[in-house]
């Protein structure tokens, strides 16, 4: 339970700080506007849609007799978009991070800055940055894509799949949005995606406490392009305190790790191979 309460700190520090820091909000509103609403647009003609998809899918259903098939469809209907909303907030924040990378790589880096001590920098041109952030962003979608649909199956399962599956869902959801979130500051460091991975895991109480909340908040409309600037500037630092490096603060979680343990003295993974 401590482990999430860390996590759950960093997002708080990271909304006082863009409180604290006025004009990186008024910024950051922008590109999650315009996510917004293509994803608006994209939910509101799933809704409209997902009846005529589902009846597409299961011609085998359309001797049944009523109720059975208005329930069996219907059921169908409700899971395609809740799946549908799943990978919407996932993506969101991929989306959004990429239509906004130049912002929030200078928010982090100012996040950085205001914490003292180096400013990692990627040395990379925007173009390469881009590539990469992309990248990275369609290897945790599929990822994501693959514990959905895992757990879209599952959904079927009786009493389980009404219950316990939302939860993990959930999880699921919160510890990728971190990682999203993270890979803006862990990217400048040189961190790759499995190592972003890896040290994540490691932190996994921590990560859900990060993220679960703020998957719940972006469920809200309007709330997530609010909170994308406080999120990201958060994420970052709690990517100090897994690369091992200090707050300037004075907060409690000065010179720990997100799991309650001194931090490291070193940054993984930081000065290895050149990013390809």
């Amino acid at each position: 339970m401590r482990d999430l309460g860390v996590g759950f700190r960093y997002l708080l520090r990271g909304q006082k700080w863009v409180g604290q820091h006025g004009r990186w909000l008024g910024f950051g509103l922008l590109p999650g506007l315009v996510t917004l609403v293509l994803y608006a647009g994209a939910l509101v003609g799933l809704g409209y849609g997902a009846d005529d998809l589902v009846a597409w899918v299961t011609p085998f259903a359309d001797d049944w007799t009523s109720p059975w098939i208005g329930i069996f469809r219907g059921t169908l209907t409700a899971l395609v978009f809740v799946f549908g909303l799943f990978l919407a907030v996932i993506t969101f924040t991929a989306v959004t991070l990429l239509v906004g990378q130049p912002f929030y790589e200078s928010l982090s880096e100012e996040v950085d800055r205001s914490e003292g001590g180096e400013v990692p920098e990627s040395g990379l041109p925007l173009w390469r940055d881009l590539w990469i952030s992309a990248r990275d962003s369609l290897r945790v979608l599929l990822r994501v894509a693959f514990y959905g649909l895992l757990l879209f199956a599952c959904g079927f399962i009786p009493v389980v799949g009404q219950t316990v599956v939302p939860v993990i869902g959930f999880c699921v959801s919160g510890f990728f949005l971190t990682e999203e979130l993270a890979a803006v500051a862990l990217q400048r460091r040189g961190v790759e995606l499995k190592e972003r991975l890896r040290l994540l895991r490691g932190r996994r109480a921590a990560v859900l406490g990060f993220g679960v909340p703020l998957t719940l908040a972006f469920l809200v409309p309007f709330v997530a392009v609010f909170l994308m600037p406080g999120a990201v500037a958060g994420a970052t630092l709690m990517a100090r305190d897994l690369c091992g490096e200090t707050s300037g603060d004075g907060d409690d979680d000065r010179n720990r790790a997100v799991d309650g343990h001194p931090a490291a003295t070193t940054r993984p993974a930081v000065d290895g191979p050149a990013r390809t």
